[in-house]
This record gives structure tokens, sequence and C-alpha cells, in this order.
């Protein structure tokens, strides 16, 4: 049971530093035109040798806004839900679920969720000849990282 309690907590740092990495990182999608790699991420569209604010249509700015909104939120709810697990593991008593941390990390699930969604039907169409660079990858292993840590968070019992 120890190993199983040490396994979860190593996977759900390793979930909100993923995500951390994820929201910062401009490399959501990137593309190379005339053999120089581009890529945009959520705050900025970097070159190979410089970086400036992602310029999007006013169509697209609220769409933009909210998955930069959702994606912070994870980040909060995630970090939350490790500190919420560690004070319920010395605060609760024995047999009790840790209903509280899976309920948390099940909020952060759906925040990513809503987020990688907007992300994906908004601006994958934005480039031409561009693919998915390592930060989407990562949102979408964190969506089923925090999924899987979530229900784990229901459905273990303090011994």
């Amino acid at each position: 049971m120890l190993v199983l309690l040490a396994g979860i907590f190593v996977v759900h740092i390793a979930t909100v530093i993923m995500l951390f990495v994820s929201t910062i990182a401009n490399v959501w999608m990137v593309t190379t035109m005339s053999q120089k790699t581009n890529s945009s991420g959520l705050w900025k569209q970097c070159t190979e040798s410089s970086c400036r604010d992602l310029i999007v249509d006013n169509d697209d700015l609220a769409s933009l806004r909210a998955v930069q909104a959702f994606m912070i939120l994870a980040i909060i709810f995630s970090f939350i839900s490790l500190v919420m697990f560690v004070v319920q593991l010395f605060t609760m008593e024995k047999g009790k679920r840790f209903y509280m941390t899976g309920a948390i990390m099940l909020i952060c699930w759906l925040f990513i969720l809503i987020a990688a969604s907007i992300y994906t039907a908004r601006f994958s169409h934005y480039y031409e000849d561009s693919h998915h660079g390592y930060s989407f990858i990562l949102a979408w292993i964190c969506f089923c990282f925090s999924f899987f840590i979530g229900i784990l968070y229901l459905i273990l019992r303090k011994k």
C-alpha cells in the first residue's frame, strides 16, 4: 500500500511539472518554412532567433484567453490537489477515502480537457504544414494522468 501511495505521489508531482512546462513553453504548434523552424505556444510565437507576442485574429482572441486561463487553473488545481493529498495523508483517519483530493484532481482533468479541446478546434489551422509540438502532447498526457490519479484517489483508502 505504501508503494502505491508513493507511486501515485510521484506521478502527481510529474503531472504538476508537466502541466507547468506545457503552459510555459511556446511549442504547441511547430512549422518549418524555408529551412527555419517556427513554433507558437499560448503566449509567444518564436523563430530560431527571436520570440514575439502571439498574434491571432480578433475572433480567436477570446479562445486563446480561455485556453490560457484553463491551463493556469489546471496547474493551480493540480497543485492544490497535491497539497490536499499530503494534508489528508497525515490528518485523515484510517479507512477513509481521499474524496476531496480526487474531486479536485478531476476538476483539474476537466480544465485540461477544455483547454486542449479549444486549442485543437481553433488553432490547428493557423499554420500550413504544421504539427503539434511537445507542449501540446504534454497537455494531453497530463489529461490522461490527471484522470487516472483522480480516479485512484477516489478509490484509494488510507490504511
